[in-house]
């Protein structure tokens, strides 16, 4: 970003307890949450749907500390230093599984499934046999359905201090989607001060299968005030137009010339306001980036706390990017500091396929066959502004 950065490998944070799921007695009675709060980890015992769920605390050599649930295979908090080593909380969440049950905003944290972002009118078609998934974004099919990954009690297991796997069996016709999908997610810090996600899945019967993560960041620190100023670049010369109801009109386009070029640093907040349709379709940015040819080795995407000097580089091994400017928060929801989530007080960077691909043939393709393997990796790996 034509900017010089330092690594954060000597800045260390205060320690969290670590909570492995099922072989912790009840008197760890906390865990870090943020650099000013400590909620009890019992916050996050409760049995839902005959299902206990759970805290997880995950920490790297350098100190960087995560919380996570398993309930909807949750990220509940990530403690990074900020650009003078203030601990800084940069994702949304809440205290309490409760919060996360009762918010208005069904994605905090949350991994996403069986089929991230849109598909139109929950219909599609596999071999010529049309499905109906459970339409939740009317008139569409917005994550997975009704009761997506995000509602459901994954089954938890802490790998080591740094790693924790979260494991779901989506059965046949869940939500409408064929075949008994088998899925695992691993999530962990590596030493590289990354937020790493790997995710596998195989199936009886040929479906479609979309997974990620819908972090809420706010690189200034959660319940800091809005994201306006946070500068983003993009590696994408095209992004997907989309219609009002937010499906894929077709063609891609370039962002050349539009309120979507992030090929150079931008502040979020610079264009959104702009006399455009896509803009005024997605109430701001929410809208799928088409990568350009990158690994898993090269930044896709790049965004600065204007206030923390935090740096998040995102890689993925996936086609696109939907990057959400946290247009549709109404603050309705008390988060983990007793602040609401305001209005663009965060944004999320989605790596995933493209929307409605299942009714979208140009698009690259979201099937999966028994006997294969569903299996990709997007980290983001956090610095600090020099």
């Amino acid at each position: 970003m034509n900017k010089l950065f330092r690594n954060l490998s000597l800045i260390m944070l205060p320690a969290c307890v670590s909570l492995a799921a099922c072989n912790q007695s009840s008197d760890k009675k906390k865990t870090t949450m943020t650099d000013s709060t400590q909620t009890p980890a019992s916050a996050f015992e409760k049995t839902i749907d005959g299902k206990q769920t759970h805290l997880y605390t995950l920490k790297n050599k350098n100190g960087i500390t995560a919380t996570f649930t398993n309930y909807g295979g949750r990220i509940v908090s990530l403690l990074v230093p900020d650009k003078t080593g203030k601990p800084t909380d940069v994702v949304l969440g809440f205290e309490s599984v409760e919060g996360f049950e009762k918010s208005t905003e069904a994605y905090y944290g949350a991994t996403i499934g069986r089929y991230g972002n849109r598909i139109a009118k929950g219909k599609f078609k596999i071999d010529g046999k049309e499905y109906q998934s459970s339409i939740n974004n009317p008139p569409n099919t917005l994550h997975g359905g009704k009761n997506g990954y995000q509602s459901v009690v994954w089954d938890g297991k802490q790998i080591d201090s740094s790693t924790v796997e979260f494991t779901y069996l989506s059965k046949d016709m869940e939500e409408g989607f064929p075949g008994n999908l088998n899925v695992k997610v691993t999530y962990s810090l590596t030493d590289n001060n990354e937020f790493k996600a790997v995710y596998e899945a195989t199936t009886d019967k040929k479906t479609v299968v979309n997974l990620t993560n819908h972090a809420f960041f706010n690189l200034n620190g959660e319940g800091s005030g809005t994201i306006l100023d946070h500068l983003v670049q993009i590696d994408a010369d095209n992004y997907i137009p989309v219609d009002s109801t937010l499906i894929p009109l077709g063609p891609i386009e370039k962002v050349q010339g539009t309120p979507f070029d992030f090929i150079k640093p931008e502040t979020i907040g610079k264009r959104i306001n702009d006399d455009n349709v896509q803009l005024k379709n997605g109430k701001g940015y929410d809208h799928n980036f088409v990568l350009n040819k990158h690994d898993i080795k090269t930044p896709i995407a790049t965004v600065v706390g204007d206030k923390s000097g935090i740096k998040m580089e995102v890689y993925t091994e996936e086609p696109g990017l939907q990057f959400y400017s946290g247009n549709f928060m109404q603050a309705k929801n008390a988060m983990k500091r007793g602040v609401k989530d305001e209005f663009r007080t965060s944004f999320a960077m989605e790596t995933q396929h493209y929307p409605d691909s299942p009714n979208q043939p140009q698009f690259p393709s979201t099937e999966l066959k028994p006997g294969a393997v569903y299996k990709t990796q997007s980290l983001y790996k956090f610095s600090v502004v020099k």
